[in-house]
């Protein structure tokens, strides 16, 4: 367990010796979209780390106690939303050479339509960054800091600062190679924690995969259909959440925009949807392993604590709690460095428009735009030290509800601009945008409440559509072909 610091300290070291070097010569475009010169397959490795954030490292594996293998539905979801990404969205960026996405919002809608859609990205992102950034930090002071003699509060600090110093320069040119590196990391500590339990339990593959079936651990028939855990709603949820939150997310779709060519970004998007799939597959089978040691020892852990307490357990090795470590660090620092970069980025080219300030040089916006990244890492550390105040148990579910809600209208803004060719009036994308969510949330409710039908991950597509009704009640007969 003494090794622990030094192993943290050395890849900590690394990571930012990596961010320097690759930072070297670069400029705002760098930042933005990396000069569109990314590695697709760099930038298709990087993005697994990204989409596997420290909450899908914890809670992935969690599900499998009470869910068996149902949450692979949702993970088959997530593949063929990659299809439309691939296929309808990619080729609209590149065709209009985006630097972010939501200026194809003003190509279609205007102005109102762009900061919008920017607007509901900023907010949306901020909130579910910092509490997976707080949630990992949490975790790491119950199980490693405290040991250490250190806090919450000073950890956070540490994180964000490192975060700061390694994407302040070099932003999406930096975060394609570190990402890289942590999601190799990542990986590496899923396969070896798997490899020590299924040690333990002195099983190969195909043993503990019987173990689990004897145990009921891999069943994917879900509940019934008036239940959240209903299959279909589960697919359907998943090929929603992978369209708005990757296709229609600038944190996700800048490190594809940095590519240099359409069939290299549509390769990557591909390849990276083929390796996300089986990567989640992974964690559900470590999640059936943790599941039989678990039972096998009378440990008694339920959901997210299963994986860091069977790690941190003193019947396993502590290489076992070292790349647990290492694994759950690998997988905080993609998710947050993308989106403190993608925030500002959309802060600066969409609400600021500072490709667009001619009165400019180029020196006066690199140091505009380094002021909103410094501006919007101390919102971040502040939002994580609200979580830390207000946390009672429940924020997970309170901020995936609220990410479904306000990706909504995002889904139907985009969904209308691509589908139809009308215009949509000014006070309707304002009211659109407002009502969707509220309307989504009160059908939720009443759903619920007098036909006891559970609304699960398709809250998403509820909200989309709703939101797509209203902008279609708004529509304005001058057509707009883009």
């Amino acid at each position: 367990m003494n090794y622990m610091p030094l192993v943290l300290i050395s890849y900590l070291a690394i990571l930012l010796g990596m961010a320097f070097w690759t930072a070297r010569r670069a400029d705002n475009q760098s930042f933005f979209i990396g000069n569109k010169s990314s590695n697709w397959i760099l930038v298709a490795f990087g993005m697994i780390g990204t989409s596997l954030s420290g909450m899908t490292f914890i809670s992935v594996p969690g599900t499998v106690g009470s869910g068996g293998f149902n949450y692979g539905w949702v993970v088959l979801g997530y593949g063929l939303g990659y299809l439309v990404i691939a296929y309808i969205l990619l080729p609209l960026y590149y065709k209009l050479e985006l630097t972010s996405i939501y200026k194809y919002l003003n190509h279609r809608f205007g102005d109102l339509a762009h900061q919008t859609g920017a607007w509901i990205f900023i907010v949306s992102r901020t909130l579910g960054a910092t509490l997976r950034l707080y949630l990992v930090i949490h975790i790491l002071e119950r199980y490693v800091l405290q040991s250490w003699g250190l806090n919450f509060h000073i950890t956070a600090v540490f994180i964000m600062l490192l975060i700061v110093l390694y994407t302040f320069k070099g932003g999406v040119k930096t975060i394609v190679w570190t990402d890289t590196l942590q999601t190799t990391f990542m990986l590496l500590a899923l396969v070896i924690c798997t490899y020590f339990i299924l040690d333990r339990l002195q099983l190969n593959i195909s043993q503990a995969w019987i173990k689990m079936q004897e145990q009921q651990l891999t069943n994917w028939h879900g509940d019934r259909i008036m239940n959240s855990g209903y299959w279909l709603k589960q697919l359907l949820g998943g090929f929603f959440i992978t369209i708005a939150m990757t296709g229609l997310d600038q944190e996700m779709m800048q490190k594809n925009i940095s590519v240099k060519t359409l069939k290299d970004a549509r390769k990557n998007i591909l390849c990276f949807s083929v390796i996300i799939v089986l990567v989640n597959f992974v964690f559900l089978f470590l999640g059936g392993l943790l599941q039989l040691y678990n039972t096998k020892l009378h440990l008694h852990l339920i959901g997210d604590a299963i994986f860091p307490g069977i790690a941190y357990s003193p019947t396993l090795p502590w290489l076992m709690a070292l790349f647990f470590l290492i694994g759950l660090v690998s997988a905080l620092f993609p998710s947050a460095d993308g989106a403190l970069t993608a925030v500002t980025a959309s802060v600066c080219v969409d609400v600021l428009h500072i490709d667009q300030r001619m009165h400019l040089n180029a020196l006066q916006k690199t140091k505009l735009r380094k002021g909103i990244h410094g501006v919007m890492a101390l919102l971040f550390l502040i939002c994580v030290f609200i979580f830390k105040a207000v946390d009672q148990g429940s924020l997970i579910q309170l901020l995936l509800k609220i990410a479904a809600l306000t990706y909504g209208p995002l889904l139907g803004l985009f969904a209308f601009g691509i589908f139809t060719k009308f215009q949509i009036s000014k006070p309707g994308i304002l009211i659109t945008c407002i009502a969707a969510p509220v309307l989504s949330y009160g059908l939720q409710f009443l759903l619920n409440k007098h036909l006891h039908y559970e609304i699960g991950p398709e809250l998403l597509l509820i909200n989309g559509s709703i939101a797509f009704l209203g902008f279609w009640i708004f529509k304005k007969n001058a057509e707009v072909l883009i």
